[in-house]
């Protein structure tokens, strides 16, 4: 999104675009002032083809919206780096040792080499300072977007459909994400148990896929007696996510940690009520639009659902407020505060 969003706006510009394998025809617009490097490497590719590449040829800038900055360096191009997420410092716990270890060098080494540091929330430039030691006049704040295309799916048919194929019975609180600790989804699941019978025949649908340390959580399912109400329906396709966000009665997003909160989002843009963790970015992303609790306390969330699940002043409100709150964040602002970031660290 932000790659094409920079190339949409940036006409006066020439953009180098730099892949390890050949990158389908209709990725990027076939504008004139585009480029595109294919620099084919078995391993570390950013720093044994990326990095020897633009020390050959220096650039007026390098940005790196989604990895790390070359090692050892970039030569004499000045680099633009996006920060995204530092909740492995927050809850190293939550994280497997190796990605711990490696996002804890990358991060240090990026911010370190980059001449500017993009954080997608207030909280991550926050963060930047406090846990990295960072300068503040170093670090730009620009939000990222939403899709676009992202809207509510009116049509019952279309929800029952992919209720149907989903085996989602029926009415259902839903939560999209990787199942993973850091989500806090064994309180979610802990909070539900609590309002399970709030509604006839409810479901916690926890969409994504099993990632590390989930076999806790299952136990957990099983010890509640939850199997057949908290639905595991792995990853589902993007051809289908506005769809299942729009036949939720509640989005729930109790993560203990966010970078910058697309779900939450995503959930308004698709006029789902949401309730998410009072932490990080998810404050200053959903305003007053959510109904928010702090992520260790089970029963300020069960409370919050519950409320959404009954009230449907209440709903309603929430929902107006969510369709509102979503327009601040479109990719074409971003692309626009990007490439002034990017023409500030080029110096032009």
């Amino acid at each position: 999104h932000i790659i094409r969003g920079l190339t949409a706006i940036g006409q006066e510009h020439r953009f180098r675009l730099f892949f390890r394998d050949e990158p389908p025809a209709d990725l990027i617009p076939p504008y004139g002032n585009i480029e595109q490097r294919v620099i084919q490497r078995p391993r570390l590719w950013t720093h044994s083809g990326l990095g020897p590449a633009v020390r050959r040829e220096p650039l007026d800038v390098l940005f790196v919206p989604a990895h790390v900055i070359p090692w050892p360096s970039t030569g004499r191009t000045p680099s633009v780096f996006t920060a995204h997420d530092l909740g492995y410092m927050h809850y190293p716990d939550k994280h497997p040792l190796l990605e711990r270890l490696y996002l804890g060098w990358s991060t240090r080494h990026s911010v370190g080499a980059a001449r500017r540091v993009i954080a997608v929330s207030k909280a991550t430039a926050h963060d930047l300072t406090a846990l990295l030691g960072v300068p503040p006049e170093k670090i730009r704040v620009v939000y990222s977007g939403i899709d676009e295309s992202l809207r509510p799916v009116r049509d019952p048919s279309r929800i029952a459909d992919l209720r149907q194929r989903l085996g989602i019975p029926g009415p259902y609180i839903l939560h999209v994400g990787s199942v993973q600790p850091r989500k806090n989804l064994t309180r979610l699941v802990e909070a539900f148990a609590r309002v399970a019978d709030s509604v006839a025949g409810l479901s916690l649908v926890l969409a994504g896929r099993l990632g590390w340390g989930y076999r806790s959580l299952l136990a957990r399912i099983r010890r509640l007696g939850l199997e057949k109400r908290v639905l595991l329906p792995g990853y589902v396709p993007d051809e289908d996510i506005t769809t299942l966000y729009s036949g939720a009665l509640v989005y729930a997003f109790p993560s203990l940690y966010e970078g910058f909160g697309f779900p939450a989002l995503e959930a308004m843009a698709c006029g789902t009520p949401v309730v998410c963790a009072n932490t990080s970015s998810l404050p200053e992303l959903v305003g007053d639009a959510a109904l928010t609790f702090a992520p260790t306390d089970v029963e300020a969330l069960a409370a919050a659902l519950r409320r959404l699940l009954t009230e449907e002043d209440l709903r309603r409100t929430l929902i107006e407020r969510g369709f509102e709150r979503v327009k601040r964040f479109t990719w074409d602002a971003c692309a626009r505060a990007t490439l002034d970031v990017l023409a500030e660290a080029a110096g032009t």
